[in-house]
């Protein structure tokens, strides 16, 4: 990733340094990294392209509260505070949570794929469950005791295959398949921070996983998840895998976004058939009339995803951008323009540097200040929409 090693003049006494393995970041970059992706308004995708268009985490850090301006926001940017970001580090560690950037090696190769990986993933327990080839295991949070039977039953043959196993913490067939794959190895994605598992009652299962697995998360600590953290959390249970399997699911199930955003990312979707009588199979069974692969047993699975696998890892290629700076900064003229041409339908940044007849970096800034003035959404594929 581009990011993952750019430097920036104002972080010359603290380049990221590399190895065989790949980069490793500083304690002072760690800390610049965590206060980047908690300030108001910056996601994953924006955080990658204030690092490109910037060159670091700090340069970028300095620039926000003019960008944020410029793109007509109401009030002042909350820039995340150096000191609330050593207090998140400090409770973590006090946890047993490591905070992995994306590019070092202990961060999961094939969530480093989707291009909107988080750049800092707070993870517990063993990172070497998150090396194995991983499977998710998703379904119905009300599950019938069939479905939950299959489920222990798949999770157990995936890995004794040597699969890890990924899912939600959820009731239901993810709870199911955590706990069939415990000595195996087992990665529960969290929707809130790790100082706030959901639901409740799972915090005991939670505290088995790092035995031999791992629990990890975006969120910040303290956060209590929301109704729209889920869907994020379901981007990186697909993210983290070669497939899914959808065990059970209803018809407008949270388990279908998760197999949509492995569709989107290239994963394989596995589904198991159910009776056309149990609203729990509606889901499952639409996901095969469009093509997923009909699950019976394991092997269904491995015989699938083994070609795959032995294919190594592909991460998408990119040379670091000389950072653009101040002078890139667009006037009055080029500004109007490219918001004229956005609206609430999402279009390629490609056509906007084409129609606007601005630079690829003009456009970005005015991007940018749009994002951090809360008025613009970016979508996969390099699409971008006004709010």
């Amino acid at each position: 990733m581009k990011y993952a090693g750019a430097k920036s003049p104002s972080e010359a006494d603290h380049p990221v340094s590399r190895d065989s393995d790949g980069v490793r970041l500083t304690e002072e970059q760690r800390l610049d990294w965590l206060c980047l992706i908690r300030s108001d308004n910056v996601g994953p995708r924006t955080f990658r392209a204030l690092v490109n268009h910037y060159g670091g985490a700090r340069a970028a850090l300095a620039a926000l509260p003019d960008l944020a301006r410029r793109g007509g926001a109401s009030r002042a940017a909350r820039v995340h505070s150096r000191q609330d970001a050593e207090r998140e580090l400090k409770a973590a560690k006090a946890l047993g949570v490591a905070f992995v950037a994306l590019g070092e090696a202990e961060y999961p190769r094939r969530l480093q794929m989707i291009d909107d990986a988080p750049p800092l993933l707070a993870v517990r327990g063993e990172t070497a469950a998150l090396r194995l080839p991983a499977v998710a295991v998703v379904g119905a949070r009300n599950a019938s005791a069939a479905g939950l039977r299959f489920a222990e039953r798949l999770a157990r043959d995936l890995g004794a295959a040597g699969f890890a196993v990924v899912s939600g913490l959820a009731r239901g067939i993810d709870a199911a398949s955590h706990r069939a794959s415990l000595s195996s190895g087992t990665i529960a994605v969290l929707a809130g921070g790790h100082d706030h598992i959901y639901p409740r009652e799972h915090a005991e299962l939670a505290e088995a996983i790092p035995a031999q697995g791992a629990l990890v998360s975006e969120m910040p600590f303290g956060h209590e998840p929301r109704a729209r953290d889920f869907p994020r959390r379901n981007r990186l249970i697909s993210g983290l895998c070669a497939g899914i399997v959808v065990v059970e699911a209803a018809k407008r199930s949270g388990s279908l976004i998760t197999a949509r955003f492995a569709l989107e990312q290239g994963r394989e979707v596995f589904a198991v058939p159910g009776s056309p009588l149990d609203p729990r199979a509606e889901g499952t069974n639409d996901l095969i009339k469009q093509g997923a692969t009909l699950v019976t047993d394991a092997a269904d699975v491995v015989a699938v995803l083994r070609p795959i696998l032995g294919k190594p890892v592909e991460l998408r290629a990119e040379e670091p951008e000389t950072p653009s700076g101040p002078g890139a900064d667009p006037d009055a003229g080029e500004r109007a323009r490219i918001v004229t041409l956005l609206g609430p339908t999402p279009v390629p940044i490609d056509d906007l540097v084409r129609l606007s007849g601005s630079s690829p970096a003009i456009v970005r800034v005015v991007l940018l200040e749009l994002e951090l003035a809360g008025r613009l959404e970016r979508h996969g594929g390099a699409l971008v929409s006004l709010l």
